[in-house]
């Protein structure tokens, strides 16, 4: 049924906003998306326009043998419009494709070092790339999606990489639209990254993943993940970050969990 919705919606987009949002779509997000169970009914309504514009507008596409159903594109749609629940615009304007590995995937790696190109291969659980394209393992998808709560989540982590390309292609510096907010993020951010960088480097405990040391764009895409997933221990934690994230998505997420003990 989803095929038809993307075709009948690929021939007249303007008329998206009339298309009921189904109840099988709903079970799916009862069942697999817990972030869903947190919003209000108004909140509910607006995340199910997104997902209808969002697979209006993009395509997915099967890799490694996976055959991919409806189940997969309301679940990942849903978790990346969560990103968006409050903001204005285009529903991620420069991705077209999704493309689904059943699990973890191996890519080909380039790096220059040392004037030399090395040429190797990693296992991944997504790549978010600025020429349209996202790719994802449904697996983990699904993980993030019922997991709620653990601080990790794939598909808010590479949709955050989307955001951050809208702009300055990569930079952890996403649209902010105001100047004085641009002035308060560089920073603010510039200031927990290097700390960031220097608990990880001596080995002290830290609410952020390590793997947010990396560089600033993944420090946004981390920061993403537990700002939606975590959100009481980062405001514990670091106050101006989540001030700055929460003006940013225009999102409280606080205010939907219960407190957390900090770990």
């Amino acid at each position: 049924m989803l095929g038809f919705l993307k075709r009948w919606l690929k021939i007249d987009e303007k008329r998206s906003a009339e298309i009921i949002f189904r109840d099988e779509w709903r079970e799916i997000l009862r069942h697999n998306v817990f972030y869903y169970h947190l919003l209000p009914s108004d909140k509910q309504t607006r995340l199910e326009q997104l997902v209808i514009s969002f697979l209006s507008e993009k395509s997915f596409e099967g890799a490694g043998g996976l055959r991919v159903t409806d189940e997969m594109c309301v679940t990942i749609a849903a978790q990346a419009c969560i990103l968006i629940l409050n903001r204005e615009g285009e529903v991620y304007p420069g991705l077209r494709t999704i493309i689904l590995y059943p699990a973890a995937f191996v890519s080909e790696t380039r790096r220059y070092e040392g004037g030399v190109m090395h040429e190797g291969r990693q296992v991944r659980l997504g790549e978010s790339w600025d020429r349209g394209i996202l790719i994802l393992s449904w697996s983990d998808s699904l993980r993030g999606g019922l997991g709620g709560g653990d601080g990790s989540n794939l598909v808010f982590h590479e949709f955050a990489h989307q955001l951050d390309n809208e702009w300055l292609f990569g930079t952890g510096v996403p649209d902010l639209g105001k100047k004085e907010l641009y002035e308060r993020w560089s920073r603010v951010m510039n200031r927990e990254f290097g700390e960031h960088v220097r608990r990880v480097s001596s080995g002290e405990p830290t609410v952020i993943h390590p793997y947010g040391a990396t560089n600033p764009a993944e420090f946004f895409a981390v920061l993403t993940e537990l700002f939606f997933e975590q959100p009481n221990q980062l405001q514990a934690a670091h106050i101006e970050a989540y001030q700055l994230l929460k003006e940013y998505y225009r999102q409280d997420p606080a205010l939907l969990f219960p407190e957390e003990p900090l770990s």
